[in-house]
């Protein structure tokens, strides 16, 4: 089938397998989830938090948007692995030296009840020189070199969120690591110490510590108000399974962490007030949203805009992938859209961005 470059963004803006076949004239996930019918509030009781500080390491995946779409279309398209991609490394003028590929990864900082606290990353980046930079630059390098980092929370494989592993077990090889059911041998692999040439990724620091694998369709928990839920998503670039937090804070509500959100931000929302006791609060949300990530827009993106206000959130700390377009769509339909600073390459104030900071309660 051949498919133009407008219907590739409009894939790759769907998300996934479904997205693709939706250019193909099948349902679209993004209508899908117009559709879904109201659910009952969830019973899973998560307990609760006192508060949770998000500090944006990276949220610039890569630095110029028309090589990596060109990387996908002429390795063959949204289904090739990636892990065979032959990802443009030199030659971007706004890239880090210039290598398009840069990465995405959050700090988060949980603080208990009683006072007591944790820290958790989620997601490690793409260009291992870059998350090293990011690294040093939020003092994360520093954490995890004396044990101050609790969990790896590994949203997906996705190059730009996992292909940067390096940055972090060389600094702490036996973190303990959280990943979604669907990682290929290839992710289990780069985890253990393995090399490969075409997408030029390495690692040479095998994870020691324990490896959690988390079944899809289930509310996961990992800390007093903290938990995790997993989507069995089909995603571009031969990418399966996806995680998302979710954090119960005491007198505000939940608050929903997402790396890609490629599930659909209607969907997680839904499943979220589905599964867990006090879903009908949902307080804030924050991370990537999968909206625009190219900044190619489709009318029936207007249709997600107007669905998120039933949700009540109070707070947006969208990024990443949202894509710029959308936040400007949301800041105009007055939605809660945090801004950000525009700084560390970061190239605009709509929403946060690099070393940016939100807290949650």
């Amino acid at each position: 089938m051949s498919v133009s470059r407008r219907e590739f963004l409009k894939g790759l803006a769907l998300g996934g397998t479904a997205g693709y076949l939706a250019v193909a004239g099948v349902t679209s996930t993004v209508m899908k989830d117009m559709f879904l019918p109201e659910e009952p509030v969830g019973d899973v009781d998560i307990g609760a938090c006192k508060s949770v500080k998000c500090t944006v390491v990276s949220e610039t995946s890569w630095f110029n948007n028309s090589v990596t779409v060109g990387d996908m279309m002429k390795a063959g398209g949204l289904l090739v692995n990636q892990y065979i991609i032959p990802w443009t490394h030199k030659g971007v003028k706004e890239g880090f030296n210039g290598d398009n590929a840069g990465g995405y990864s959050t700090l988060i900082d949980v603080e208990f009840l009683d006072g007591t606290k944790k820290k958790i990353l989620l997601d490690t980046g793409w260009n291992a020189d870059w998350m090293r930079e990011c690294f040093r630059r939020e003092g994360v390098d520093k954490m995890l070199q004396k044990d101050q980092i609790d969990l790896l929370f590994q949203t997906h494989e996705h190059f730009d969120h996992f292909f940067g592993i390096e940055a972090v077990l060389e600094n702490c090889a036996d973190i303990p690591m959280t990943v979604p059911k669907g990682f290929y041998q290839e992710g289990f692999d780069l985890l253990h110490g393995a090399h490969f040439d075409v997408p030029q990724v390495k690692n040479d620091h095998k994870h020691t510590g324990d490896l959690v694998v988390r079944e899809s369709g289930k509310v996961h928990k990992l800390f007093p108000g903290v938990a995790s839920i997993t989507f069995d998503s089909s995603i571009i670039t031969r990418v399966k399974g996806e995680q998302a937090l979710v954090f119960n804070i005491k007198d505000k509500g939940l608050a929903v962490i997402t790396g890609c959100c490629h599930m659909g931000i209607i969907s997680l929302l839904q499943e979220v007030r589905h599964r867990i006791q006090g879903g009908d609060k949902i307080y804030a949300i924050q991370g990537g949203l999968h909206i625009s990530p190219f900044e190619d827009w489709d009318p029936q993106y207007d249709d997600l805009i107007l669905a998120i206000p039933k949700y009540g959130i109070e707070v947006m700390g969208c990024n990443h992938c949202t894509g710029y377009l959308t936040a400007e769509k949301m800041i105009k339909a007055g939605l809660p859209v945090v801004e950000g600073t525009a700084r560390f390459k970061s190239r605009k104030k709509l929403y946060l961005g690099n070393g940016d900071q939100i807290v949650f309660g």
